[in-house]
């Protein structure tokens, strides 16, 4: 069996198929024997555990899931990689290949086969990354832990504490669904053709419920874009204009929820963005 988690592996592959990385679709191929176990160990399979891939190129990941997995659900929106995807994982009968785009497809749908639990287990294309992520935790589709492989800013951002720069609308819609943990940071050199970024691991521990109480998300969720709309700004400037309302409003529902209107949205943590949400419902936003 060809190694494909190595420059050697991958470029005979690449070329036994005639296939060249595509820009389109952000293609890097993984080819770090090292980045890979990482992977495997951070995800910490079972047989009884099914998992989700997406991005799974020519099987570099895919082959090792499918040897300790219960059920593989490997996606891929580029239709040329898909007879080398498909030839690498022939010998797996629990593999099964979806052309496709992840952003699109039916999640629940897709990993309806899967025996649960489950896990989701990938090296993410970088232009869908954030957006994924948070739609795979807004879903209820069984995942007890995820693993990707992302921009290292990206994973910065999933994993920040309050009161940083990274610290932002993302980091409190993942960490609201899940513990993140920056797993190691990733070279450019890990990839071919080698990325402009560094990327890094982050581990996904999904929560069994979300951290916090909130009685209506959406509020929620509405107060913290509005927090983050404008950085600089206080918490009465922003979400005075964010929400289109008086601050005189915004005084009364930080007040109630015990906040400093002076203070700015990164510094306030899930309980406090909680509280205030609510107050916002009680003060302004179901008037």
């Amino acid at each position: 069996m060809t190694d494909l988690a190595s420059p050697g592996g991958t470029a005979r592959v690449l070329k036994a198929y005639g296939l060249h990385p595509r820009r389109r679709f952000g293609q890097h191929f993984l080819i770090s024997r090292r980045v890979l176990d990482r992977l495997l160990e951070t995800a910490a399979l079972t047989s009884q555990e099914g998992v989700l891939e997406i991005g799974a190129g020519i099987g570099t990941l895919t082959v090792p899931l499918a040897e300790v997995a219960g059920g593989v659900v490997a996606v891929e929106i580029d239709q040329d990689l898909l007879p080398a995807l498909r030839d690498a994982v022939a010998r797996f009968p629990g593999v099964t290949v979806v052309q496709g785009d992840a952003m699109s497809l039916d999640l629940p749908r897709l990993v309806a086969p899967l025996p649960p639990p489950r896990k989701a287990v990938s090296n993410l294309p970088y232009n869908i990354a954030s957006p994924l992520i948070v739609t795979l935790l807004e879903r209820p589709l069984g995942f007890t832990r995820m693993v990707f492989t992302v921009q290292r800013e990206v994973a910065e951002r999933l994993a920040a504490a309050p009161g940083g720069k990274d610290y932002g609308a993302l980091s409190v819609a993942v960490q609201y669904r899940a513990a993140a943990r920056i797993v190691m940071r990733v070279p450019s050199t890990a990839f071919y053709p080698p990325p402009d970024v560094e990327s890094a691991v982050v581990l996904l521990e999904v929560r069994p419920k979300p951290a916090v109480h909130v009685d209506d998300e959406a509020v929620f969720f509405r107060v913290v874009r509005g927090a983050f709309a404008h950085r600089r700004k206080t918490l009465r400037n922003t979400l005075a204009g964010a929400l289109d309302l008086d601050p005189a409003i915004v005084d009364a529902a930080t007040k109630q929820a015990g906040i400093d209107p002076t203070r700015r949205g990164e510094t306030l943590t899930l309980d406090e963005f909680a509280s205030l949400s609510q107050s916002m419902a009680d003060v302004a936003l179901r008037r």
